[in-house]
């Protein structure tokens, strides 16, 4: 069993799940999404920003692949490159952060530490740009959009509450913690691939993310 961490762009993008390949909630301002869904323009939407965050910015998203199946992705960009980012009720992110958007491990391969890793890869990204944090706001009810991270995924992966809500707290990672889990997280991660039988791997991603 192989796994494998790339960034997001143009080449792999499909490779998103198919719900999230056309969502533009962070990508674009409500009034302007709602004109993109209206019109079915989503998808060139995302293409669009993905493009100029690459240009302007430089990586904005990470895919981890298990044995060349899309298994898991997460995108993030400074604030400025994502309008969703000022409806928060505890915005704004610190200017010392970069904001995690979204972070989903597909179903099939849940329960096997990738969540972790792929926080890790964005925060080896985000140190060398010298950024000092990761931040995201977290939602603590599970219920209504998907396209907020659940505040408990957070939580379960280092996040800390640096401001509070009943709805939308701000969590924050400090990367220089992060990137230390890396030995810990592959040792561990290996163990439990070797402990699993092979055809336990071969599940397939469904259609939904």
């Amino acid at each position: 069993m192989s796994r494998r961490i790339a960034n997001i762009t143009l080449d792999n993008i499909d490779d998103l799940p198919r719900r999230c390949r056309r969502c533009v909630f962070w990508e674009l301002d409500p009034v302007a999404r709602s004109r993109a869904e209206e019109a079915g323009g989503t998808e060139l939407e995302k293409e669009a920003w993905v493009s100029s965050a690459l240009l302007e910015w430089g990586s904005c998203g990470k895919l981890i692949y298990v044995d060349g199946v899309p298994a898991g992705y997460a995108m993030y960009a400074p604030p400025a490159y994502v309008p969703r980012s000022v409806a928060f009720p505890t915005s704004p992110v610190s200017p010392d952060a970069v904001l995690l958007m979204v972070a989903k491990v597909v179903e099939d391969f849940a329960g096997q530490g990738l969540g972790r890793i792929l926080v890790q890869a964005v925060a080896k990204e985000v140190v060398r740009r010298g950024f000092r944090a990761i931040e995201a706001f977290g939602d603590l009810r599970g219920e209504g959009t998907r396209c907020v991270v659940p505040a408990d995924y957070l939580l379960a992966v280092g996040f800390k509450t640096v401001r509070p809500h009943h709805r939308w707290p701000r969590l924050r990672l400090e990367v220089k913690n992060a990137v230390s889990w890396r030995e810990d997280v592959e040792v561990a991660l290996e163990r439990l691939l070797g402990s699993m039988a092979p055809e336990g791997m071969l599940r397939q991603i469904g259609s939904t993310s």
